[in-house]
């Protein structure tokens, strides 16, 4: 053997010998939730009239420096890691995938206390990137959320 092939094949036994040792696990776990169901009628609802808030986001570089140390969120599910965890209400009828409709969403809920469930929020959404149209460099996002709001009758 010469001493290329020699050097060739301790490369390949030594990235071998690393591929062996780096690789990873995954180890999953998961249980399925019961599958609970109750049955609401629109009768058990008191609903208010429809109300709006609107919220203005600015990022720019792509960070929104406003609420950067500080985010209250409107959620649609219990899975949010939002620092305000005041929004337990449901949300019946709704895909929220931008932050800032999550502001607005917060927003109108904490301006009308004490109701249970937020039904079918409609969101209009204006963006305005005034930087050569481009997102990246500053992005304005105004969301105005408006949604009727319903309490539980006793």
């Amino acid at each position: 053997m010469t001493s290329k092939t020699k050097f060739l094949r301790q490369i390949l036994i030594t990235v071998a010998v690393i591929a062996f040792f780096s690789s990873c696990s995954t180890i999953n776990r998961s249980m399925r939730e019961p599958d609970t169901r109750v049955n609401l009628r629109m009768s058990d609802f008191s609903l208010s009239n429809q109300v709006t808030a609107t919220v203005t986001s600015v990022k720019v570089f792509g960070i929104d420096w406003a609420r950067l140390f500080k985010k209250k969120t409107g959620v649609v599910d219990g899975s949010s890691s939002s620092t305000i965890n005041l929004v337990c209400i449901p949300v019946i009828g709704n895909i929220v995938s931008d932050r800032t409709a999550n502001y607005s969403l917060y927003e109108l809920m904490s301006d009308s206390p004490g109701y249970d469930v937020v039904f079918y929020p409609q969101y209009e959404t204006k963006i305005l990137r005034p930087v050569l149209g481009i997102g990246f460099f500053s992005k304005i996002t105004t969301v105005k959320t408006t949604a009727r709001l319903g309490k539980m009758n006793n």
